[in-house]
């Protein structure tokens, strides 16, 4: 049945101030209403409770967008239109851009509001998962004052938000620390815009050597609220992107999510779609590795290639700690890509004396601590290999004090024994792998040790090249 316009009253009292005043006044009384591209439906259908509306449109103090050094302050009264033109925003947050050129036709683009949508909270908001991935917070205001909270706590079920009856969102804050994150966001439904999604993903990714550094990931209805999946997260983090993690994730994500089936789609079809839009977003992600990586690789051999034999050597030189490995590798430029470099080092590899891998072995810290044993002072070219030893070494700082003792002293018997700093390639090893390794090789005969120590430089170069040529 069609509503009664007469059943209705609407006020538009001009100011933020007047507003909150208002709404202190009767809470509950009174509906907010901006745009009034939900409230109109539910008018249009016969389905809008409230039957006194105060008009927010066009409010000032809801209209700005601040830039800050740390954030950018987005009011909850801007327009998906005003989203779509502004330079920041679109630059350092693509995936609320791409959102607002999804929700509707440019007729509510034009009148829909980002506090609208959040205040409305549908689960198939399309702006929703882009600010739970850019850890956006939100300053409610009221006749009691303002506080700030964050928007990953704000909907506590469905339809179900923290906002009291006499408040507003004023602002949506966004901190700016993800402009160099790689933004994915895909929306699947009848159409990109001007329908309801039945799944849609927002993601930020960071990604090194092939390997995911730092993984941000949202998904809209899959759940009574807009997830963020942070369990999923959580195992991804650290792991190189491969099949075996493409079928973690997958099982990851239809552990998190609570699909149901509805008008627009089923369960089923949307975790199926879940995991796709997941692993789709992995599979980018690596790509976007892949291509920087070569860019990088391309420029940072360009320069090198063109150095005097001198710098070159002294630029390659923390990779192994050789002069002569340094001084054969920089003699056979110019060298195309990381391949080349990488066979060009284990071929001088091959060329090494024994007091050349002596002079390699010495460049390094005993594991557990920070500064080459061998050498009183570090040189200039040995600050980048003691920067890498510490990250190579990374997992033995975690250990506790039991292990860390027991490395020491067996460290200290490897020196007796063998006259040298024990060298093993530590990168992704825990303190108690390495202390198995170490308790292994003190078992060696002196010649097999030595060849042994030989391998493990090899395969630190080799990383420490890959580290190089990344920049």
């Amino acid at each position: 049945m069609r509503s009664d316009p007469s059943d209705y009253e609407m006020l538009a009292p001009g100011s933020l101030r007047a507003i909150v005043s208002l709404l202190a006044s009767e809470p509950g009384a009174w509906l907010p209403i901006a745009g009034g591209t939900d409230v109109m439906v539910q008018y249009a259908a016969g389905k809008l409770p409230a039957r006194q509306l105060v008009s927010i449109w066009n409010l000032p103090e809801l209209r700005r967008i601040e830039i800050t050094d740390d954030e950018i302050r987005i009011g909850a009264g801007c327009t998906y239109t005003d989203l779509r033109r502004h330079e920041v925003v679109g630059r350092e947050f693509p995936l609320l851009t791409r959102a607002a050129r999804w929700t509707g036709g440019i007729a509510n683009q034009n009148r829909g509001t980002l506090g609208g949508n959040i205040v409305n909270a549908s689960p198939a908001a399309d702006s929703l998962p882009a600010l739970l991935v850019c850890d956006a917070e939100l300053i409610l205001v009221s006749a009691r004052g303002e506080r700030r909270l964050p928007y990953a706590t704000f909907h506590t079920g469905y339809k179900k938000t923290l906002l009291a009856l006499d408040e507003l969102i004023q602002t949506v804050c966004l901190p700016r620390r993800f402009s160099e994150y790689f933004s994915h966001a895909r929306k699947v439904g009848a159409r990109n815009a001007q329908a309801i999604s039945k799944v849609s993903i927002a993601a930020l990714g960071r990604s090194a050597a092939g390997a995911v550094e730092d993984v941000r990931i949202a998904l809209g209805s899959v759940a009574p609220v807009p997830l963020r999946l942070t369990e999923t997260e959580r195992s991804l983090r650290g792991k190189r992107i491969d099949p075996e993690l493409m079928s973690l994730a997958r099982k990851s994500v239809a552990a998190e999510i609570q699909p149901i089936d509805d008008i627009r789609s089923n369960a089923r079809y949307r975790e199926t779609v879940a995991g796709n839009l997941v692993i789709e977003f992995l599979n980018r992600l690596s790509q976007e590795w892949a291509t920087t990586a070569s860019n990088t690789v391309h420029a940072v051999l360009a320069r090198w290639n063109r150095l005097p034999v001198d710098e070159a050597m002294k630029a390659i030189l923390p990779c192994c700690g050789s002069k002569a490995w340094a001084q054969g590798t920089s003699a056979l430029r110019p060298l195309k890509d990381q391949a080349a470099v990488l066979a060009v080092s284990d071929e001088i590899c091959k060329t090494l004396t024994h007091s050349d891998w002596m002079e390699a072995f010495n460049s390094h810290p005993r594991i557990g601590e920070s500064q080459p044993s061998h050498s009183p002072q570090i040189h200039s070219w040995q600050t980048q290999s003691v920067e890498w030893s510490a990250q190579e070494q990374g997992k033995v700082s975690d250990a506790d004090a039991d292990v860390k003792r027991a490395l020491a002293d067996a460290n200290q018997e490897y020196e007796l024994r063998f006259g040298r700093t024990f060298i093993v390639c530590a990168t992704g090893k825990s303190a108690p792998e390495i202390l198995a390794l170490l308790r292994r090789r003190l078992q060696n005969d002196p010649e097999t040790e030595f060849k042994e120590a030989a391998e493990q430089q090899r395969q630190i170069t080799r990383i420490r090249l890959r580290k190089w040529l990344q920049g």
